[in-house]
């Protein structure tokens, strides 16, 4: 019995993982195209009034809706061979299927985000290393270059730390079996 329990649960899990999966292959050319509409609007609408920086403007970030799900952009992990869309809020449902917005904001330096350690989320982010470039492209094309310079483990409910110290970017997911959490933490490149 504990033999079929043990199947059961790895084939449950392999197919989490291939719907993650999926989910990522359909709907990153999605935020792709949404991104280059919102650019070319931007461009044929010229800017009017006194010059303020859109990061003075803007108190939150982009978001856009996508097959029910709204978004704030793509992470790109050149070392990790990844392009991520990310959700803009996080719950279990969308944690299933995509990487997501844990807390924080792209324009204050302090953007956390997490996913599930699945193959095609972030499953390999220990393998990052201190100099690794990351990127991340909001829904209204403004694309931020990161640069790895911490990695960490954390406990299971070291939230505070989580969210703690004066990193830019911070990505997270849980070690197998949920003991820990690998944390990668970046800084503006």
């Amino acid at each position: 019995m504990l033999i079929t329990a043990a199947l059961c649960l790895f084939l449950y899990n392999e197919n989490q993982q291939r719907q993650a999966s999926a989910h990522v292959e359909a709907v990153i050319p999605q935020v792709v195209e949404v991104i280059q509409e919102r650019q070319q609007t931007q461009q044929e609408t010229p800017p009017t009034g006194p010059a303020i920086s859109e990061e003075t403007m803007r108190k939150e970030m982009p978001i856009a809706e996508i097959d029910g799900h709204s978004y704030i952009g793509f992470l790109g992990i050149p070392a990790l061979e990844l392009e991520l869309p990310v959700m803009a809020d996080w719950s279990y449902p969308q944690l299933q299927i995509s990487p997501c917005r844990y807390t924080g904001d792209l324009y204050q330096d302090n953007l956390v985000l997490m996913a599930h350690n699945y193959e095609k989320h972030f499953g390999r982010l220990s393998k990052l290393r201190i100099g690794d470039t990351v990127t991340f492209t909001t829904m209204d094309a403004e694309t931020v270059t990161y640069e790895v310079v911490a990695l960490e483990v954390l406990g299971p409910y070291d939230i505070a730390d989580m969210t703690a110290g004066h990193f830019a970017l911070t990505l997270f997911t849980c070690t197998y079996g949920g003991e820990n959490r690998v944390t990668v933490r970046c800084d503006r490149a």
